[in-house]
């Protein structure tokens, strides 16, 4: 199948991952943009990976406030150089992950960061609600489990979907990034406040 240069380039401008693995991606997919940013995402992600571990000793804190300055957030992101921390769209990710946050109040940047003893509680509620349903203890520990990966989507940043697409995560959305600029990001920390909540 021929793919045009036209499409290549569309590809390139939505994702702004380099000429050759779009027509690559695009090739894969026969030709399906949305199919083909999959493919890339996908693989962008695996290459993400490589650079996760890599030190991040520069970024910026960024604000957003929300609500005629009824809610307001301040977040660092890190990421490895000073060219990627000025650039514009490192800064709109920035941005776009503080609105994220005003929306969603997550607890925690992730799962490690939540104290062992908010986990237990988690835990106990759980099997305390199967306790009398005469289910295997095998079974209620994957009941657990499988809660346990909601209560992250609700409490960990990194866990929840993406309030702009909700098909993404925020660490595919973060991840994504890393593959795109070729250096890791990581968000650092985060202060949601809202008018009147302690």
């Amino acid at each position: 199948m021929e793919i045009k240069a036209e499409t290549v380039k569309e590809l390139r401008q939505r994702t702004g991952i380099g000429m050759m693995e779009c027509k690559q991606a695009l090739k894969e997919s026969k030709g399906d943009i949305e199919k083909a940013i999959l493919i890339l995402r996908k693989k962008g992600y695996a290459r993400a990976q490589d650079k996760m571990s890599r030190e991040t000793v520069e970024g910026i804190i960024g604000s957003y406030i929300h609500l005629n300055g009824k809610i307001g957030v301040l977040l660092e992101v890190n990421c490895e150089s000073d060219f990627v921390a000025r650039n514009d769209e490192f800064k709109e990710l920035v941005k776009n992950i503080a609105m994220h946050i005003a929306a969603s109040d997550p607890k925690y940047v992730s799962s490690e960061d939540i104290p062992p003893e908010v986990l237990d509680q988690e835990k106990e509620i759980t099997r305390e609600q199967f306790k009398d349903s005469k289910k295997p203890p095998e079974i209620v520990d994957k009941i657990v489990q499988g809660k346990l990966g909601k209560f992250y989507e609700e409490v960990c940043l990194l866990n929840q979907p993406y309030v702009k697409d909700d098909k993404v995560s925020i660490k595919q959305l973060v991840a994504s990034h890393i593959a795109k600029f070729g250096e890791n990001i990581r968000i650092n920390r985060f202060a949601r406040y809202e008018l009147g909540q302690p």
